[in-house]
């Protein structure tokens, strides 16, 4: 857009802000002025202006809270923070982010400000201080990061509070903590991964287990992603915790083979069990063999864990 729009817009946002200003015997008209605010944003919108749409919003929602409409200010400063973010992806897009990440913080800023003014609202009428809008909305965040930006250190953050703020809602926590344990292990933090991975499990044990098909297939994955890390990481035994030890000990060899959980079939246990002997005893070529039947059950992460753990256990067994 020409400079003169952005001047036009940026005049009529002062002209609106002078409105608010107080006066001699005269109240100033709050509810026209976020109307106002509004259609400005609307505006910008339409006029691919993400950034301009964003401090609109915020004005907007300033007017709210100042009316007592903590819900309007809350849904206000949500669609400021999805323009900032909006905004930039497109300077991330057109490789000439913002110095400082200056939209980035502003988005991560009226997201937390949305939250608290829903937090506020639920609380004082009586309800949960942890809404369910605003884990929604750490969720949203978190996503928008993690996919749209690249950014899994910033996400693991904002997954983090979302889970804490689910520990009503076993599902929904579960799908966070899951999140929050693929963030690190982008980030190479195995040790953190695993101690997110065990939360996700008990989260899914809480929300009905192998009986219910999500949380099977939750505990499924958990359980040979653990597995995978464990076996990548190495560590020693005797100082595992108590729960990762028994993951590794499920996978001991007995003369009995029987699957001790109901939600990894025989197949997936008998494979699983075959990798952890090849990397205790180092056998690379029964590890390589064991490649081609492991790759299509796996996801990508847990692919990505396997040709760590197989260039790991070739360099030791030189």
């Amino acid at each position: 857009m020409a400079d003169s729009g952005s001047s036009d817009i940026l005049s009529q946002y002062r002209s609106v802000s002078n409105k608010l200003k107080k006066r001699f015997l005269r109240k100033p008209n709050v509810t026209e002025a976020s109307n106002q605010f509004g259609q400005l944003a609307a505006r910008c919108e339409r006029e691919d202006l993400p950034q301009y749409a964003g401090l609109c919003w915020i004005a907007a929602a300033r007017c709210e809270g100042s009316l007592g409409n903590a819900p309007g200010e809350a849904w206000d400063l949500l669609r400021a923070g999805r323009k900032f973010l909006e905004a930039e992806a497109g300077g991330e897009a057109l490789g000439c982010p913002r110095p400082g990440g200056e939209h980035l913080q502003a988005a991560v800023s009226c997201y937390a400000h949305a939250a608290g003014r829903w937090q506020a609202h639920h609380a004082a009428e009586g309800a949960q201080a942890s809404s369910p809008l605003a884990a929604g909305l750490a969720l949203e965040l978190g996503q928008a990061l993690a996919e749209g930006l690249g950014r899994p250190e910033e996400a693991a953050s904002q997954f983090r509070r979302a889970a804490d703020a689910q520990r009503c809602s076993p599902l929904g926590r579960l799908a966070s903590l899951r999140l929050l344990a693929s963030c690190k292990m982008q980030l190479g933090d195995y040790d953190g991964a695993l101690a997110v991975l065990e939360e996700a499990s008990l989260a899914a044990e809480q929300g009905g287990g192998p009986a219910v098909g999500t949380c099977r297939d939750a505990l499924r994955d958990c359980e040979v992603t653990r597995v995978l890390l464990l076996l990548v990481l190495q560590p020693v035994a005797r100082r595992l915790p108590p729960d990762l030890a028994a993951v590794l000990e499920r996978y001991a060899w007995v003369e009995d083979v029987s699957v001790p959980v109901s939600y990894l079939s025989e197949d997936e246990f008998l494979l699983l069990q075959s990798l952890v002997m090849a990397c205790q005893s180092r056998d690379v070529d029964s590890l390589r063999s064991l490649e081609p039947d492991l790759w299509p059950r796996l996801s990508t992460e847990q692919r990505d864990l396997l040709r760590a753990l197989v260039v790991r256990v070739g360099r030791s067994a030189r």
